[in-house]
């Protein structure tokens, strides 16, 4: 059977220490290294354009950003508290490699935001293969990937800015998290037959863990922990075919 290889691109960022105000300097830089190593899709963690504003659709941060996707031919996910119509929402919002809008995902599972909650679960179409979003907390829900696995995904992007509750844990909070995550990302590939990618931001917060990952249904594929750099990962979207296979003889 012939691969159909995608490269996806991890930007683990840090925040705020280009600029005290938005991440956009860096994100362009991003784009730039993802589009040089022939990424064909690159995710940043949520929340990742500006420190405190709610933006429009057309505000020119997004503008530069859909302008240096268009320049490096690549798909783009960048998540922020964005209005939509009269409301605002923690909404992903797909670049395709032409620069324009392709999809919009509203977050559904709130978790302290201060943003309308979303409805719909949407599976995009790309030149490369079917992919859905989930927004952090979303990754909890089988329910949602379930939702995208009959609409067709075959990668699922989780652009996250991870926190836990140092009350769940008596002592190591965060490798105990961390093994969380692995965890969650594996089983959401597994139990729908997708590979999953979750991209969290580089952060001394106490509270939150710098993890980002891609999974194949049956292991991490790639991963990094408190490290900011581009992670780059092949993966072979036929695998998703032939795990199919494997694993109808079992369902009776």
């Amino acid at each position: 059977m012939k691969k159909r290889l995608v490269r996806i691109a991890l930007a683990p960022i840090k925040y705020f220490d280009l600029s005290k105000k938005d991440n956009l300097v860096k994100v362009l830089e991003y784009i730039r290294e993802a589009g040089r190593k022939e990424a064909d899709i690159i995710c940043f963690p949520e929340s990742c354009l500006h420190k405190t504003a709610v933006l429009e659709i057309k505000n020119p941060i997004l503008v530069e950003i859909q302008k240096e996707c268009k320049r490096n031919k690549i798909w783009g996910i960048v998540t922020e508290d964005f209005r939509l119509g009269k409301e605002p929402y923690n909404t992903a919002i797909l670049i395709g490699r032409n620069g324009q809008i392709k999809g919009k995902y509203k977050k559904i599972y709130l978790a302290g935001d201060e943003t309308k909650s979303g409805k719909r679960t949407s599976v995009f179409k790309t030149d490369f293969g079917r992919i859905g979003i989930v927004i952090c907390w979303d990754l909890a829900f089988p329910e949602l990937f379930r939702k995208m696995k009959e609409k067709g995904a075959e990668i699922v992007f989780c652009p996250a800015q991870w926190r836990y509750e140092r009350r769940a844990y008596d002592r190591k909070h965060k490798e105990r998290e961390i093994r969380l995550l692995k965890s969650l990302i594996t089983t959401r590939a597994f139990e729908s037959n997708y590979f999953v990618a979750l991209c969290n931001p580089l952060t001394s917060e106490t509270d939150q863990v710098s993890y980002s990952a891609v999974a194949s249904p049956h292991r991490i594929l790639n991963d990094t922990m408190d490290n900011e750099q581009l992670i780059i990962t092949d993966v072979n979207l036929n695998d998703i075919k032939k795990f199919k296979r494997i694993y109808k003889e079992y369902s009776g």
